[in-house]
């Protein structure tokens, strides 16, 4: 796994790209104290487990993977 950082929010996690549209995440922390955008849905009521991704960090991800930052293993 590869640290990434949010470039919105700077929260830092872990991620492995096993394929293009494959991403695992791992976070460090806990995610509805440190993403902006996860505790906000949290205090508008949504079960925290249950929120999947933020726009932000998946864009930061993305982002990452085009300069190279997080490898995606070829397919075979």
């Amino acid at each position: 796994m590869q640290e990434v950082g949010c470039r919105t929010c700077r929260t830092r996690v872990l991620v492995q790209k096993n394929s293009l549209p494959h991403t695992s995440v791992q976070w460090t922390t806990d995610a509805a104290v440190a993403c902006e955008e996860i505790a906000l849905r949290v205090a508008d009521g949504e079960y925290a487990a249950r929120v999947t991704h933020c726009g932000a960090l998946r864009a930061s991800i993305q982002q990452a993977v085009r300069e190279g930052l997080v490898r995606v293993p070829e397919n075979d």
